[in-house]
């Protein structure tokens, strides 16, 4: 299963515990400087070992501050309440069920490990629930713990904000804290990505199925626990392609209300387009001297739809298309085989070419461009594969040059492959191994039909959009 970890992340854990880490992991959110927080671990160590600590700690202030409520003896009164307190226990239980869930979502077989730092009932580590706190999870004992202790640093708490984008193949949170000055780039908390697929069969029925449905919200709700956990006063949710073509769309609204306690931003696809082109292109000024020059064209291929958009200036678009084909989509309603058929990828290529020679159409000024930003999943699993990369690692990923043969010679590549093959690749996220065939062809399309001989691979795209214009930044 792919994982994502920066370097950077790698290095930060490895002088938190003092030791090399023994199980693979990812950071689930981060405290205000900008250092991990609470990471997730894989249920097996490196030697095939159960670790029942799914979320960790690791934050020296936190685990001192943690320790000191432990030595206070208040993992013994906690337990006397969950003797006198019948909420409390139900509470503390349905926590222990859901973290077991959630570890089991790896490793169906981890479920029989306990809950929450491996115990089965009651309080055993005040550290691991506060982490499963932080981490999203409904847990009264680590609620418990963060009205203790938080803040835990001097960074200030006000103006945090967080943005889900509610995309046809996957849902995304960022939540950021506002950076020293008003226009400067907001330091990172939380980002994360769930492939869920809420638009799966939306443009062969026109409605969102029902499991997809309650996936998508399970994932929604988790995000909306975690970005309040960090400190975040405003959780603005944002549906592209899937929820504006669904009938039943006012469903999904009606789960955002409960959770975000925000409505629902239906986006056009125009206004997609224009978001995704602030997230990609701010700071693009500075890198003149590595061969970024405007105009520039901004490419997002999501799953439902795939936006174009250009401007002359970086963060400020001056036309947008929205185009109906995405990665999802596209896979629906034209490959037949696993692997594709050559007719499949010939329908593809059809398809791609076709809708794009229309775009052109409706906006000759795309073709003006000197400059093709990628951003989004199709783009970024490809640059890793190009990068042959041991684990997706953003930093490495971010502002670094996709060449045109290279798309080409990874799209050949994973055409011959089946889904379980795409799917075990060490850097392709779980759910995106199926619809990948499509999103390259997608990708190696448009940078032929502009004369581009390389893509700039962006990792920020319409999520930092979203957060962006929270912040007045843009």
């Amino acid at each position: 299963m792919g994982i994502e970890l920066r370097t950077a992340d790698l290095i930060a854990v490895r002088e938190q515990l003092g030791r090399e880490p023994t199980t693979r992991f990812s950071v689930v959110c981060r405290c205000g400087p900008g250092h991990p927080l609470v990471i997730r671990n894989a249920p097996l160590d490196a030697n095939g070992e159960p670790f029942p600590t799914t979320y960790w700690l690791t934050c020296p202030i936190a685990v001192r501050a943690v320790s000191r409520l432990e030595s206070g003896g208040w993992i013994a009164k906690l337990n006397e309440r969950i003797h006198d307190d019948e909420a409390f226990d139900e509470g503390v239980e349905a926590a222990h069920r859901a973290y077991a869930d959630d570890r089991a979502a790896e490793l169906p077989d981890a479920r029989g490990w306990g809950g929450v730092g491996g115990t089965r009932t009651g309080v055993k580590c005040l550290h691991a629930h506060y982490a499963y706190h932080l981490a999203g999870g409904e847990d009264p004992v680590g609620a418990w713990v963060a009205s203790r202790l938080e803040p835990l640093h001097s960074e200030r708490l006000g103006g945090r904000v967080a943005a889900i984008d509610q995309g046809t193949n996957s849902i995304r949170l960022l939540v950021v804290a506002p950076g020293p000055g008003p226009r400067d780039v907001p330091a990172e908390l939380a980002r994360d990505m769930v492939i869920t697929r809420l638009g799966q069969g939306v443009d062969r029925t026109g409605r969102i199925d029902p499991q997809a449905f309650s996936r998508t919200v399970a994932v929604l709700a988790r995000y909306c626990r975690r970005a309040r956990a960090l400190g975040a006063g405003r959780i603005r949710v944002a549906a592209t392609s899937a929820v504006r073509d669904a009938e039943n769309r006012d469903e999904f609204a009606a789960a955002v209300r409960e959770h975000a306690d925000s409505d629902l931003e239906v986006i056009t696809g125009e206004r997609e387009a224009g978001l995704s082109f602030l997230g990609g292109t701010l700071g693009l000024e500075t890198m003149s001297s590595s061969g970024v020059e405007p105009p520039y064209l901004v490419l997002d291929i999501g799953g439902g739809s795939t936006e174009l958009v250009v401007g002359a200036r970086a963060r400020r678009a001056d036309r947008a298309i929205s185009t109906p084909m995405g990665s999802v989509r596209l896979t629906e309603r034209l490959v037949t085989g696993d692997p594709p058929t050559p007719e499949d990828l010939a329908a593809l290529e059809r398809e791609a070419g076709h809708i794009i020679e229309g775009a052109v159409r409706g906006a000759p000024a795309l073709a003006d461009a000197r400059t093709l930003v990628s951003v989004a999943g199709t783009a970024t699993t490809l640059q890793a594969i190009a990068l042959e990369l041991e684990r997706y690692d953003p930093d490495r990923i971010h502002r670094t040059w996709l060449a045109l043969d290279e798309a080409e010679r990874i799209l050949v590549e994973l055409a011959r492959m089946t889904n379980e093959e795409r799917a075990a690749l060490p850097v392709m996220a779980p759910g995106r191994g199926d619809v990948i065939v499509a999103g390259a062809v997608i990708l190696v399309t448009v940078m032929r039909r502009f004369g581009f001989a390389r893509t700039l691979v962006s990792e920020t795209d319409i999520l930092d959009g979203l957060v962006f214009e929270m912040l007045g930044i843009g």
